[in-house]
């Protein structure tokens, strides 16, 4: 059976599960960085689960393909910034892994969701 919907798509549903969490994991940055990093942590997360959706609702498999590869490009940008929060001491360690275990998640389903629309 097709995807109907772009909110069938497990890919999709863990990136807005990661998105939720940017937010909450970028809530404590200092209130000078609002502007700067947590501004752009947070545009890169809701940039991923944006661009599987956008893509889908493309209907054609390339077009889809491309967009699943620049939703993958801004979920690597979200754990570089994530690793230079916790670098800069915005955040924990244990924050750090929870994220970065999320957004491994969402690589390996964007991997696996790519390689089937071909």
């Amino acid at each position: 059976m097709a995807v109907q919907q772009y909110q069938d798509l497990i890919a999709w549903q863990r990136a807005m599960d990661l998105a939720e969490t940017v937010y909450r994991f970028s809530q404590g940055f200092p209130q000078d960085k609002r502007f700067g990093l947590t501004n752009q942590i947070r545009r890169a997360a809701v940039s991923i689960a944006s661009n599987i959706a956008e893509g889908q609702g493309r209907g054609q498999p390339a077009d889809f393909g491309r967009f699943l590869g620049i939703s993958n490009g801004s979920r690597q940008e979200v754990e570089t910034q994530a690793i230079l929060a916790y670098r800069l001491g915005f955040v924990s360690d244990a924050n750090l892994q929870n994220l970065l275990s999320i957004t491994s998640e969402v690589g390996r389903l964007l991997s696996g969701l790519r390689k089937s629309v071909g």
